[in-house]
């Protein structure tokens, strides 16, 4: 006959409960765009249809929000990769919020974790001690975009 410890339940209860929050914890960390509404929102439109733009267009547009991007959780490893993971972010935020387009004001850089690894071993003899190892390290850097989501009415 097996005896369960008291206290038991409550424990699996617990497990439940963290169980059911973890998910939405891992989502929100998620998150690699974001914005900031200084306009009116419109109708989502597909981020292929939205035009980046490195100076203001000479027409006049308005201005939606303050879309920003990362390249956190990419799968690129060089600069230019992570630049294109940036833009394409900023244009799929700016897309869900109907801009047209992107005024672009920067994109910079910063250090994000160190990875690390190492291994090593020892051997001791009767002539002598021998020890041995290998390591490797990386920066991960990590590409940060901001712009502003513009809508350009047709001509």
């Amino acid at each position: 006959m097996r005896l369960k410890p008291e206290g038991a339940p409550e424990r699996v209860a617990r497990f439940a409960r963290a169980a059911r929050v973890a998910p939405c914890i891992c989502l929100a960390a998620c998150v690699s765009s974001s914005h900031q509404l200084i306009g009116t929102a419109r109708a989502p439109i597909p981020a292929d249809q939205v035009q980046l733009y490195t100076e203001a267009p000479l027409r006049p547009y308005e201005r939606i929000a303050v879309v920003s991007a990362s390249s956190k959780r990419s799968l690129s490893f060089t600069f230019e990769g992570k630049a294109e993971v940036v833009v394409r972010r900023l244009k799929e935020e700016a897309g869900k919020l109907g801009a047209n387009g992107v005024l672009l004001e920067g994109i910079s850089d910063d250090a994000g974790a160190a990875i690390s690894a190492d291994v090593g071993t020892g051997y001791e003899g009767p002539r002598g001690t021998i020890d041995l190892g290998v390591g490797a390290s990386t920066l991960m850097l990590q590409r940060y975009g901001r712009a502003i989501a513009i809508y350009l009415p047709e001509r």
